[in-house]
């Protein structure tokens, strides 16, 4: 199976596509890597070199891809930081033009939006495009706590509230939220998985560490084991482990960036295991 994957990447460090390319491939994915800009590093560092790609080259990409006649391939397109709202627009373009070749093709959206700890950070429109044109087009959507709450209009702040934001969501056009970030008991962190089959909850502890990154690798394993097994609660259980594997692994070594490399096994066959629990 093939994943059509548009995000940004960067050339040391792994977020957007440098953070879901190659767990995907180590999953067993053929992956097409279209990539929304180039920088040299992550902008949180606050200094970085590249550039943005225009909706233009991006679109002649993509469409390159399809005169090679390999969309009828393709299982999911998986999008994730759009710099401008064009970008957007190129992107459910693609999800369309695949759609076409391949009516059985998913479009997992990672709505990068913000977090708790920088609040928004992208450019205005970006917000109400996810939540105006994106989630209605969507199959799986990958909110964080704060894009959850601010694409569902809402406040969570704890089980029931996520559990809710969800549902609103999911009623806009998505089959499957995952929600990530979300609060837990003391010293631990959530996620939580709502579909057809139910909702299921997922905790692991919290370590103290924040991972650049960690939220695109949530979105692409969770994107990977679901094609695999078209299990929800399968799924979050295994992106879970393997999350939490990849975290740990980076703590441990005292990395900057996830340690995606080092902690590959840990992606196909995660050493621990977390087992979700279904709340609805």
């Amino acid at each position: 199976m093939a994943i059509l994957s548009i995000q940004s990447a960067v050339a040391y460090g792994h977020v957007g596509n440098s953070a879901a390319v190659f767990p995907l491939q180590r999953l067993g994915f053929e992956v097409w890597p279209v990539d929304t800009v180039q920088f040299s590093n992550h902008t949180g560092y606050g200094a970085w070199r590249g550039r943005a790609w225009d909706a233009a080259t991006l679109g002649a990409v993509i469409a390159g891809i399809g005169e090679r006649g390999q969309f009828a391939r393709c299982a999911a397109v998986l999008s994730g930081y759009l710099g401008e709202v064009a970008l957007g627009e190129t992107v459910l373009g693609a999800v369309a033009a695949v759609r076409a070749a391949n009516p059985a093709t998913l479009y997992c959206c990672d709505p990068v939006i913000g977090d708790d700890h920088t609040g928004s950070f992208v450019r205005p429109g970006i917000a109400e495009f996810f939540r105006d044109r994106a989630l209605p087009d969507a199959d799986i959507i990958t909110p964080n706590r704060f894009e959850l709450a601010l694409l569902a209009g809402q406040s969570v702040a704890d089980a029931s509230d996520a559990l809710a934001a969800a549902a609103s969501l999911r009623a806009r056009g998505p089959r499957l939220v995952l929600a990530t970030s979300l609060p837990a008991g003391a010293g631990e962190i959530a996620m939580l998985a709502l579909s057809d089959a139910g909702a299921f909850r997922v905790a692991t502890p919290l370590l103290p560490f924040v991972a650049n990154g960690a939220g695109d690798l949530a979105a692409a394993l969770f994107l990977g084991y679901f094609l695999r097994s078209h299990d929800a609660a399968a799924a979050l259980g295994a992106m879970a482990s393997a999350v939490y594997a990849v975290i740990e692994a980076t703590a441990r070594t005292g990395a900057a960036e996830l340690a995606i490399v080092a902690a590959q096994d840990a992606l196909a066959s995660p050493p621990r295991r977390f087992a979700p629990q279904q709340i609805a």
